[in-house]
């Protein structure tokens, strides 16, 4: 184990850890000896991915709940402390990504795009920083998007909207909680294989336009952006708070 990298004794909580960049991370973290609250809405992935940590000898906890219910997100934190009594790591990565266009875009899936992806991070950034605070410091790491940062996506205004909202968030927490030596930072992803492009992956000209678009000429995976949360989490980043990073293949260069 790369001792930059050593988790050993520190308590990790990953929102929306069932598939994906969050079933990543949850891998990532553990093979570096943490502990883990995998957080999901779906049962059955959260139970399964917990499961499967347990069975490589890794302490691992699956809770359901739906982070954009302050209630949900209570009893998570509540669950936490009483199983470890303490958190280090929170990544908020819960989200969703809807397709309309703004001339008919319901309401309802406007509201319930900045709710899981804007507001859920906001619920569980409140309770995770009372306790760090109280503890002496931790790392937020937020999932955010290019599409939030210098890269708008067609179609996609309400995704759009809640991760540039969730940059500025970011920013924003990380400029008050400093003095509590807690860190924050957004992770900024570009087309990464995972189930929420996989529909658009089987779009010949799209994958064409994607590798035309971006100067590594492919896709990312979702373990490049966990391996950009390890770091950030870790003793390594000790002195970067308050950035926006990208991981997308050189796609935005700014």
């Amino acid at each position: 184990m790369h001792p930059t990298y050593d988790f050993r004794e520190r308590v990790v909580c990953v929102t929306g850890a069932g598939r994906g960049i969050g079933l990543a991370m949850t891998a990532a973290f553990s093979a570096a000896g943490a502990a883990v609250c995998v957080n999901d809405i779906d049962a059955d992935s959260a139970d399964q991915v917990a499961a499967e940590l347990r069975r490589g000898g890794h302490d691992a906890l699956a809770f359901v709940a739906d982070v954009a219910d302050p209630a949900g997100v209570g009893e998570l934190f509540a669950a936490i402390d009483a199983r470890w009594g303490r958190i280090d790591v929170l990544i908020n990565n819960a989200g969703i990504e809807p397709v309309h266009s703004l001339f008919d875009h319901p309401l309802a899936d406007w509201q319930r795009t900045l709710d899981v992806n804007l507001t859920a991070a906001f619920l569980c950034t409140q309770q995770a920083a009372r306790r760090m605070r109280d503890q002496g410091g931790g790392v937020i790491l937020n999932i955010a998007s290019i599409a939030g940062k210098s890269q708008p996506l067609y179609l996609r205004a309400a995704y759009a909207a809640s991760k540039a909202g969730l940059v500025g968030f970011s920013k924003e927490a990380a400029r008050e909680f400093a003095a509590h030596q807690i860190r924050v930072n957004a992770i900024c992803p570009g087309v990464i294989i995972t189930p929420m492009t996989e529909h658009l992956r089987h779009d010949e000209a799209q994958m064409a336009r994607w590798r035309g678009e971006i100067p590594l000429a492919r896709l990312g995976e979702a373990e490049e952006v966990a391996n950009l949360a390890l770091w950030l989490a870790s003793d390594a980043a000790s002195y970067i708070t308050g950035a926006a990073w990208h991981v997308d293949g050189g796609k935005n260069m700014a």
